[in-house]
């Protein structure tokens, strides 16, 4: 079991949305020290002024990996380590793949995939060497499913689940002591997904998520997959003919039409 009192944790893009909220509730849960990154300058005077002297804002953008590596050798000199690392940051650009530039390709694999490696990298041998850690990565139900208009995005959730996994199986060989947790939610109403339709399967809010994503840390949860439909995909998807699967998914669920609308966060 992760215990959170009295503990150092850091949220990627952490400013707004589910990386707000589980900053939020895990302060109250006793939380020692909250250190949030961000690319919004926006986002952090807001969480600034709802959170207050409770959390340490830094402006970064993960794709930078130098200023991640600089900021993430600072951590240690400012006060205790980092024992909860949730990295959270995410993009995506929501159209279909020939409308993509390179640069959209290039920044969501960015941010949503080797800024998670990087980052852990960094502050993964300090937790090992104290035994004890818990790196949580927020993936998505994109990471198990195709869906036209997303699919860079899918690609680099996708890989997030490989990654994330693997590194769980090899935390779990020795004696890390180093936990791995995985979480796959479907759309969440935080203004990223504005515009998505769902007629069968209801979008998820984002209080509640942040809430199951915080007691998955404290249980050790292996994978977090919401809504319960979720933990099905993987069966599903194995059982049935590609063919079969695509009607039932793309055509009763609705979900191969669920980004035509998508419109993102609007500024």
């Amino acid at each position: 079991m992760t215990d959170i009192t009295g503990r150092t944790a850091l949220i990627t893009g952490g400013a707004s949305g589910i990386g707000l909220l589980m900053g939020e509730e895990m302060l109250g849960k006793g939380l020692g020290r909250l250190i949030v990154w961000d690319v919004s300058d926006e986002n952090i005077a807001a969480a600034a002024e709802r959170l207050g002297p409770r959390a340490e804002f830094h402006r970064i953008d993960v794709t930078d990996t130098a200023a991640v590596l600089e900021s993430a050798g600072q951590i240690g000199e400012t006060g205790p380590p980092v024992d909860i690392l949730i990295n959270n940051a995410g993009i995506v650009v929501g159209r279909p793949f020939a409308e993509h530039d390179h640069a959209d390709i290039d920044r969501t694999m960015a941010v949503n995939t080797t800024a998670l490696m990087h980052l852990t990298r960094a502050l993964l041998p300090g937790m090992m060497a104290r035994g004890a850690g818990h790196v949580v990565n927020i993936a998505s139900a994109a990471g198990l499913i195709s869906n036209p208009g997303m699919s860079v995005y899918c690609a680099s959730k996708w890989a997030v689940v490989g990654w994330s996994d693997s590194l769980r199986l090899e935390m779990e060989s020795g004696t890390s002591g180093v936990r791995v947790t995985t979480v796959l939610p479907y759309y969440i109403d935080t203004g990223m997904f504005d515009g998505v339709k769902s007629p069968v399967i209801p979008i998820l809010k984002p209080a509640p998520v942040a809430s199951r994503i915080v007691r998955a840390i404290e249980r050790d949860r292996v994978f977090l997959r919401m809504p319960a439909i979720v933990n099905i995909l993987p069966l599903v998807r194995g059982i049935l003919p590609v063919r079969l699967f695509d009607i039932v998914v793309g055509r009763f669920f609705g979900i191969y039409e669920s980004m035509t609308e998508f419109t993102g966060r609007r500024r």
